[in-house]
């Protein structure tokens, strides 16, 4: 006896099983291509553009992108945090294998030059987005921790004044930004920001 005598809904419960499956890799798909040209859009324009923008770029309906992000704040959200973490990530490999006296200043010319190139990182960076402290994200704790461990490691070690804080380190790196992403102008601004938070002498 085949399965289809012993159940005759088997082969019907086969058939209408291969299209949902099919319809769920056909979401993934779209998610990470929508993803995908988000990263890119966002970089290219921070949190200014568009959802029909992104649609468009992805090729596909911006229905089918509110359905996996249902605003582009959410979008947006998902973008900038990934790219956070990412810079976690950097300031754990530098605080490593750097002295703290140097290991502020390094992550501070990655964070200037990121966000230059990445609206998207300076846009979360500077407040200039949508507001991913109230997220409550791990990823926004992780990163002011890692930043406000570099500085107090640099403040400790005498590479940093005192009375400089996360707030200030922000504030700089949004001037730096402003400058624009011409290289020598941009090396520059590093290099005045990074000599005004040295301590003063005696």
């Amino acid at each position: 006896m085949s399965p289809s005598d012993r159940n005759p809904d088997a082969t019907h419960v086969s058939v209408a099983a291969e299209p949902a499956r099919a319809q769920r890799a056909d979401g993934r798909r779209n998610q990470a291509r929508v993803l995908e040209e988000a990263f890119a859009a966002f970089a290219a324009h921070g949190a200014a553009v568009s959802i029909r923008e992104i649609a468009r770029r992805a090729g596909v309906s911006t229905g089918t992108v509110t359905r996996h992000f249902p605003t582009k704040e959410a979008l947006f959200r998902a973008v900038a945090l990934h790219r956070i973490e990412q810079l976690v990530r950097s300031a754990e490999e530098i605080a490593a294998r750097e002295q703290p006296a140097d290991a502020f200043f390094t992550f501070f010319a990655l964070l200037v030059r990121q966000s230059a190139a990445d609206h998207a990182v300076g846009d979360a960076l500077t407040g200039a987005g949508f507001d991913l402290q109230s997220a409550a994200s791990t990823a926004i704790h992780d990163f002011g921790a890692a930043l406000s461990g570099l500085l107090s490691r640099a403040q400790q070690a005498g590479a940093v004044r005192g009375d400089a804080d996360s707030a200030d380190i922000k504030a700089l790196i949004a001037g730096c930004i402003a400058r624009g992403s011409d290289g020598a102008a941009q090396q520059r601004m590093i290099e005045i920001a990074c000599d005004g938070l040295r301590p003063r002498p005696a």
